[in-house]
């Protein structure tokens, strides 16, 4: 039985925060921006920071798993 919680959460949070598809921040023209599609080396680098802390509180700190089988 194989352990996927963390590919769940990885993937989950991989889609909600790419930069430019749902939210940017800091965006262009405002610090928060939605649905716009472009991005900024800044919003990646923010948007990385934000996923990183997000997936250590989900996996270490809550501990999801999910076994199927």
């Amino acid at each position: 039985m194989g352990d996927w919680g963390p590919v769940f959460v990885s993937v989950v949070l991989f889609i909600l925060l790419s930069p430019g598809l749902l939210v940017q921040i800091p965006g262009r023209g405002r610090f928060i921006e939605f649905g716009n599609f472009q991005t900024s080396g800044l919003s990646i680098l923010i948007h990385a920071i934000l996923y990183f802390a997000l997936v250590c509180i989900f996996m270490l700190a809550i501990g999801i798993h999910m076994y199927m089988g």
